[in-house]
C-alpha cells in the first residue's frame, strides 16, 4: 500500500465539490430516468444516479460522487474517522517489529493527545484515539459497558502474546506448541504456538469492532441520528461548521469506510487499495464479482443516496439506504470469514500442506468471524448482530479445538461446519464466498 500521511489525506477532505444546491438544507431537484423498470419497490422515472437501478431511490437525484455543498463550500467533515485509520495501519505496523513494548502497542491503542505515540507527528499530536471507538456503538453498548470492556481485552490480550510469546521467538522455526517464524510462499509468518498470526486477529477484528459496529450501529443508527433530527429539519449547523450534526453523523459513517481513499468523492476506482482495513476487503469481495455482482457500487451509492435523503429532510430514504449498508457490510464480513477459512483447507489438504499459508488465512478468518458480533441483521426489530459474542466465540473455539496445537491440527470437516454455519445466515454459499482468488 502506498504510504499516505494525514496532511495529504485531511487536505483532500477540504476540496469536496458539489451536484447539490448551494442554498442551506434546500432538497435537491428531482430528475428522470430510470430504464431498468421496477426495482426494490421503486417506480420508472427515477434516476439513479448513474448507477443500475438496485437500489434506488424514490424521486432523489443522487449526485455520482460524494460530493455535497452548502453556500459554495464543502459540507462534509470525516477527519477523525481519516485519523484513526491510520493510527490503526502503524499499530499494526508496529504489531511486526519485534524491539515494540506492550506500552508501545497498548499507548498506540488509547493514544492520548500530544503523547508521543506514534511515528507520525501529527497522529501523536491528534486528540483522537483507537480504543474509546471500539465496542462503543450506541446501539449495541449503550449501557453494556462489560461488553466493551470484554473487547478491548481480547484486544490487549492479542497484544500480550504478540510481545511476550512471539517476540522472543521472533528467529525460532514454528512448531506445534512452539512459536516462531513459517514460511509462507516468499512470505515469513510468526506465529503464536496454536499457529495464530496476532497481527492479522487485531487487523481483521478491527474491521468488525471499530469501523464496523461504527458504522452500522452507531452512526447508521436511526435512534443516534434522530437525536440531531430537529437541528437538521432546521438547517441547524454545528457551530463554526458548515454542516449539520445529521450530516456529519452520516459523514463520519462514510469515513470509516472511505476515509482513506485516493479520490474522497469516488473511493470506486482504488477501492481495496487504500488501507488494510473495510475498504480493502469491499474491494476483495468485489473481485469476485461473479458471485457478488458490483457490492463496492452499491454500498457507494447507498451513502451517497442516503446523505442526499438527509439534505433532502427524508428520514424514511436515510433508513432504508442504512439498512441496505448494514446489510451489504455484514456480507463482507461474513463472506470473507468463510472465504479464509475454505482457503486453509485448500492450504492443509494439499498434497504437501502448506502450514504457513493456513496459518495465514486461518488468522485473517478469525479476525473475520470475531468481527461478525459487530455485524447488523436489518431483518431484526431490535439492534441485532447476526451472530451474538458467546457465538463467535464458540466458532473460534471449536476451530481450535480438533487437537492440542491449535491450527496445527485444524480439520477440513470442522473448517467445512463452521463456514456452513455463517453462510447459512446469509444469502450466500460457500462456494460461492470461497471461490475467489483474493
Amino acid at each position: 500500500m502506498k504510504k499516505i500521511t494525514i496532511t495529504m489525506l485531511l487536505t483532500a477532505i477540504g476540496i469536496f465539490f458539489s451536484c447539490g444546491s448551494d442554498d442551506d438544507n434546500m432538497p435537491l431537484e428531482m430528475t428522470a430516468t430510470c430504464t431498468d423498470g421496477v426495482l426494490n419497490g421503486d417506480e420508472e422515472g427515477v434516476d439513479c444516479g448513474g448507477t443500475a437501478c438496485s437500489p434506488c431511490t424514490t424521486g432523489l437525484s443522487i449526485p455520482d460522487t460524494y460530493s455535497f455543498e452548502r453556500s459554495n463550500e464543502t459540507s462534509i467533515s470525516f477527519s477523525g474517522q481519516t485519523t484513526r485509520i491510520l493510527m490503526a495501519e502503524e499499530l499494526i505496523a508496529k504489531m511486526l517489529d519485534p524491539t515494540t513494548s506492550l506500552l508501545d502497542l497498548e499507548n498506540r491503542f488509547f493514544h492520548e493527545e500530544g503523547r508521543a505515540d506514534f511515528d507520525d507527528a501529527e497522529l501523536s499530536a491528534s486528540d483522537k484515539n483507537i480504543g474509546s471507538k471500539v465496542a462503543a456503538s450506541f446501539d449495541f453498548f449503550t449501557g453494556n459497558a462489560t461488553g466493551s470492556a470484554l473487547t478491548r481485552a481480547d484486544f490487549n490480550e492479542w497484544f500480550q502474546i504478540q510481545v511476550e510469546e512471539v517476540f522472543p521467538a521472533w528467529n525460532m522455526v514454528a512448531a506445534p506448541g512452539q512459536p516462531g517464524q513459517i514460511a509462507d510462499g516468499t512470505a515469513t509468518r510468526y506465529v503464536d504456538g496454536n499457529g495464530l498470526e496476532m497481527n492479522q486477529l487485531v487487523t481483521k477484528s478491527l474491521i468488525g469492532a471499530l469501523m464496523g459496529d461504527q458504522i452500522m450501529n452507531n452512526y447508521l443508527s436511526a435512534a443516534f441520528l434522530d437525536a440531531n433530527r430537529d437541528g437538521n429539519d432546521n438547517g441547524t449547523l454545528v457551530a463554526d461548521r458548515n454542516y449539520t450534526d445529521m450530516e456529519h453523523d452520516w459523514d463520519e459513517a462514510y469515513g470509516y469506510a472511505h476515509g482513506t481513499a485516493a479520490d474522497l468523492t469516488n473511493p470506486l476506482p482504488t477501492i481495496g487499495m487504500d488501507d488494510s482495513f473495510l475498504s480493502k476487503y469491499i474491494g476483495r469481495v468485489q473481485d469476485d464479482a461473479m458471485d457478488f455482482g458490483s457490492i463496492d457500487e452499491e454500498i457507494f451509492f447507498a451513502y451517497r443516496a442516503g446523505r442526499t435523503a438527509i439534505v433532502n429532510l427524508d428520514y424514511e430514504e436515510r433508513d432504508r439506504q442504512a439498512a441496505i449498508l448494514r446489510d451489504l457490510i455484514s456480507e463482507v464480513i461474513a463472506i470473507r470469514a468463510v472465504f479464509y477459512l475454505q482457503q486453509t483447507k485448500v492450504a492443509i489438504t494439499a498434497p504437501t500442506p502448506d502450514f504457513g499459508a493456513a496459518f495465514h488465512d486461518f488468522s485473517e478468518g478469525y479476525g473475520f468471524i470475531y468481527s461478525l458480533q459487530f455485524t447488523r441483521n436489518s431483518a431484526m426489530e431490535a439492534p441485532t448482530p447476526y451472530f451474538s459474542r458467546t457465538e463467535t466465540l464458540d466458532f473460534i473455539g471449536q476451530l481450535l479445538s480438533d487437537g492440542p496445537n491449535g491450527v496445527w491440527d485444524i480439520t477440513p470437516e470442522t473448517l467445512d461446519a463452521v463456514s456452513e454455519a455463517i453462510a447459512t445466515r446469509f444469502d450466500f454459499t460457500v462456494e460461492e464466498a470461497g471461490n475467489n482468488t483474493n
